[in-house]
């Protein structure tokens, strides 16, 4: 894939590089972007399985439904994207990911500085006490378990409908984003907010906006570069280019 020269210079001149992802990110290594067709959870809409109201309502189904979309998770591998994102890290002072993926895959992936936006579905906590229970299967438990410091319901930490974002990852996604020279939007429309407000931030503060996307979208118009393709392939293709000019430099 051939980039214009310019966007080149300016990734190989940049100290710091922010990568903001999103569902089409892990689409590529085949996680569904909520729930797939067919199937028992085909009836079932997201405020039946993702809302605070729903857990309360029935947290046994919501339970079930997180488990089973842990075991897709689990079952995923990294793409090239991901990857990719953390091989840049080689070649540059500082390179962040702030994504709105739950599958911990870039951290799967090795990269070293990722905020989750939407937390991570291998972590819980209890609805109740707030003890932590992060990476922890409970594989076989469909029945939502207990806190053996309260007895209240523990819950995946990821944000559901309703909630707020977590108040630190978002002022430290604030502030990557007011810092970086380059942000890539990657697998994402970016309409979806607060988060969406990442990339606009960059914008304004002055950095290059990279759009990388299977289609053009709402942000297009304000990136500076668009580039149309998966992923995977482009920031691969990408990544070759930067260290073949860094190794000429």
């Amino acid at each position: 894939m051939n980039f214009p020269d310019s966007l080149l210079n300016k990734i190989v001149e940049s100290k710091q590089l922010l990568f903001f992802t999103g569902a089409g990110v892990s689409a590529e290594s085949g996680i569904e972007t909520f729930r797939g067709k067919g199937g028992m959870w085909h009836k079932y809409s997201a405020t039946d399985l993702a809302t605070p109201e729903a857990f309360e309502r029935n947290p046994n189904l919501v339970w079930e439904w997180y488990q089973h979309r842990r075991k897709k998770v689990r079952a995923a591998k990294p793409n090239s994207g991901h990857y990719a994102i953390a091989e840049f890290e080689k070649l540059f002072n500082s390179v962040s990911v702030v994504t709105q993926n739950v599958d911990n895959l870039h951290n799967r992936a090795g990269s070293t500085d990722v905020i989750e936006l939407h937390g991570n579905i291998e972590k819980n906590f209890c609805s109740d006490c707030g003890k932590r229970f992060d990476f922890i299967t409970f594989e076989e438990i469909n029945k939502v378990p207990k806190c053996d410091e309260c007895a209240g319901n523990i819950r995946p930490d990821v944000v559901w409908f309703g909630e707020q974002l977590p108040e630190e990852a978002f002022r430290l996604a604030n502030y990557k984003a007011t810092s970086c020279d380059i942000c890539f939007v990657v697998g994402t429309s970016a309409i979806v907010y607060p988060a969406a407000l990442i990339p606009e931030t960059a914008r304004r503060a002055g950095a290059v906006l990279v759009e990388i996307n299977i289609e053009k979208t709402n942000l297009s118009d304000l990136a500076d570069y668009s580039l149309i393709g998966k992923s995977g392939e482009i920031l691969l293709n990408l990544l070759t280019k930067i260290k073949n000019i860094k190794r000429a430099i």
